[in-house]
Parts: C-alpha cells; structure tokens; sequence
C-alpha cells in the first residue's frame, strides 16, 4: 500500500506539473491584453493632467515600467495606439511550478535511497575493531537493490571514549550527558594505512557515500568464567545496555563451554552501585563511581532447539536457576577484581574490570543530496509563489487642449495589497518626468 499510495503520488504531480508547464510557457510568450476602455472600472485605479503631448507622455510611460521592471519583476509590454499594456508576476506561476517540480525531485530522491541506499548498527567495546561486511553488524538494512558483497571495505576501530557527564548541577540535570568523543583509527582498505580519527556525535567519519555515526555508549564489564579445574571457558568484555539516565544498564553473559550443563548469568551492571530498599541494586550516577555487577545464576540449555536470540538477554525456557544453601535464589554481587566461586563445583566467575563500548550508526544513502537539492528548490518555489505578485497595468493617454490626461489602471491575481500604491507611485513619477522633459 505505501508503494503504491507512492507512485499514485509521483504521477499526480507529474500529471500536475507538465500540462501547466505548457500552459504557462505559451502564456509568458503571449503578448498582454489590450487596455480596457474605462480602466476606472478596475479594482484600482487613477488619473493626473500632465504637460506634454500624448505621445510623449505615453514614451515616458513606456520607459518607466521597462525601467523598474514592476519593481524588479519580469515584465512584457504592449502598445496600441494611445494606450500601453504591461504584465509582470509571471515567476510566481514559475515558483508554482518549480515548488512542485521539486516535490517528485525530492520524491526520486528518497527512492533511490530506499533502493540503493542502507544502513547496519554495531556495538563496538573499545579497543576492538569491525570491517564493513554484513558479519560484522549487529543488524543490517539493505534497500531491494543494494549490492552486499560490493559495500565499501573500510575499517574502524575505537581505541577509547571519552565520556562526560555534569557532576556539579542539581536536580535533573545531575548527571547529564555532555560530551562523548571516540578517538578511532580507520583504514579505507586492507591496504591502507591507518588514520587517526575523532569522531563525535554530529562529527561523523565519512568513506566515500558512507557515514559512521556515534549514537550511543554504555559499558561492558570484562567478564572471566574458569571451570572447577582453573580452566577459563570464556574471557571477554561483555557490553551491557543502559536503561535510564543513571546507565543502571541489563545484560547476559552465556557461557557455552561449560560442562556437564551450560552456564548463564544475567542481570545488572550498575556503575554507581546502591542499594534501593523498594527495587534492591541500583545506579546513583552514569559515570564509574562504585562498579559492581548484580547476577543470577542458570544452568541448562542456552540455546534450546538451535533458536536464535538476542546477546542482551538470556532465553531460561531450558535452563534453572541455581540457588544456595538456604534454598534461595542464587544472587552474585560482584566488584571489580573479585571472584566469586560458584556452588557444587562449578567453578568460578570473576569481574576484571570495566570498558566502554560505542553505539555506531553506519549509513549509505545515493540519494539524500538529491533530496536535499529538491527540498532547497520546494523552499525557493514556495518563496518565490508566496512573495510575487501577479499584475497587469494599463495606461491610457488622451489629449485635452494643450495637456494631456494619464489613466491607469491596475488588476491583480488574487490579493495584492499594493497594487495601489504601485499606480499611485507610477502617476507621480509620470508626472514629474514629464514637467521634467518639457
């Protein structure tokens, strides 16, 4: 259904734009009306007795609009006899026209970004690095007609981030995010060597069409599990996702090595632990004020029947929860460099430390400077319709004895509240031009 309301819009404007192109070339290369005979019957109007013969006077006349344009405006001219007709406007049909125009420029533009263009997202804990192939993102979303294997083979890898939040303010603005910088190195190919970047949140890093955004941050505590024999069945910074201001963040750690059954942890990383009396464990501040790791512990099946599943959270549909001596559930709280040995000789789990990890946006669009042309040429056409002013002028001279009478009159378009003052401005410049001349 968008596809087609889509298209259905495309060639409405289409339908829209080219037959009154046509239309309005042929009226810009008609000639004006002719002057009406009682021009006092028009909307405005006026007449002054000046010196100077009819023909002269008319000249003057002739001269003067071709001189301001219609005050800067396109203008056309027309002169029968004793009368002149004059029309300006016509770039507000043109801005019309453009503004419009535009619209299905702009309407190109999001297509071929919607067919060509993509975007992935990846979670990247510092010191690590990623190459620009589908494997390596956390989710991919390529347009119909994207090219996978053809996507630019660039690389980048954060060496630290920096990030600060307001410790000195009160109220809700304690702890306020305001800054984060990610000092990166990045290679344009295997080959290339490798540059120093800095990339920030609207600094992104640029490889050819593609953007690397930083969207987000958290952190990733440095996770060790040995089986009851020393034996490490996994070392690794396992990043955990913030959910609220204070970065009180939730997280899984799966440990598939482990023997007879598979281990599971999850739970919460809190980077300025305390303790809550209504919902227990619980962050005071975004930044590493007291670290600490709040778990429980499962045994079982981590991926039961081979499903898939998110690295965030932990499936327990195959797994139990281990408790302790007293029958309870099992809780860790762990601090940095403490290890916890876990019941009935399953070994030992052990928290390292701590590392960052950055939120990255990866963006291809072929068509957003198409759209960004289109949308400058809808707010130039829209300015110039809204702005201009539609008018036709007619000038008639008469002679009465040895002076000669000036009339004209005026006609707009739809409203124009100075078309007024435009006559009266044109009978008093008229008039002093011809005293002038004579």
């Amino acid at each position: 259904w968008f596809a087609a309301i889509y298209l259905l819009l495309f060639v409405s404007l289409v339908g829209c734009v080219v037959p009154r192109s046509k239309i309005h070339w042929r009226a810009m290369r008609a000639q004006p009306p002719r002057a009406p005979g009682r021009l006092e019957r028009l909307p405005e109007h006026g007449h002054i007795e000046v010196d100077g013969a009819p023909e002269d006077v008319l000249q003057v006349a002739r001269d003067l609009l071709r001189t301001r344009r219609f005050l800067g405006r396109h203008c056309r001219l027309r002169c029968d006899g004793l009368s002149l007709s004059a029309e300006s406007g016509y770039l507000r049909e043109t801005g019309n026209l453009v503004f419009h125009a535009a619209l299905i420029v702009v309407i190109v533009g999001v297509a071929v970004g919607h067919l060509f263009g993509w975007r992935g997202d990846r979670i990247l804990v510092t010191g690590k690095s990623f190459s620009n192939t589908i494997s390596a993102y956390d989710t991919f979303d390529p347009g119909p007609w994207v090219d996978t294997e053809g996507l630019s083979p660039f690389t980048v890898a954060v060496d630290r981030l920096d990030v600060t939040f307001e410790e000195h303010a009160s109220g809700a603005q304690r702890g306020a995010a305001r800054d984060f910088t990610a000092y990166t190195r990045t290679q344009t190919s295997p080959d290339a060597p490798w540059i120093h970047q800095i990339l920030k949140v609207n600094g992104p890093l640029t490889f050819g069409g593609t953007s690397v955004f930083l969207l987000g941050n958290g952190y990733a505590p440095v996770i060790t599990v040995r089986d009851a024999s020393g034996q490490v069945l996994m070392h690794d910074a396992t990043p955990f996702l913030p959910q609220d201001a204070n970065y009180k963040s939730v997280g899984a750690i799966k440990v598939a090595a482990a023997r007879p059954k598979q281990l599971g942890f999850f739970g919460f990383f809190l980077p300025s632990e305390y303790l809550d009396m209504n919902t227990g464990p619980s962050s005071f501040f975004p930044d590493l004020k007291n670290p600490a790791l709040a778990l429980g512990v499962y045994e079982g099946e981590l991926y039961p029947q081979g499903r898939p599943q998110s690295v965030y959270t932990l499936s327990t549909e195959k797994m139990t929860q281990l408790r302790n001596a007293k029958g309870e559930p099992l809780r860790l709280m762990l601090k940095p460099g403490q290890t916890i040995e876990l019941p009935k000789g399953r070994g030992s789990i052990t928290f390292d430390g701590v590392q960052r990890w950055a939120g990255l946006s990866i963006r291809y669009d072929p068509g957003k400077y198409v759209a960004l042309g289109g949308a400058v040429s809808v707010l130039a056409g829209l300015i110039a319709s809204l702005m201009i002013r539609r008018r036709r002028v007619f000038v008639r001279v008469r002679p009465v004895g040895r002076r000669t009478v000036v009339s004209i009159g005026g006609l707009a378009k739809g409203e124009d509240p100075g078309l007024g003052a435009t006559i009266e401005d044109l009978l008093s410049t008229i008039a002093q031009r011809s005293r002038t001349k004579t």
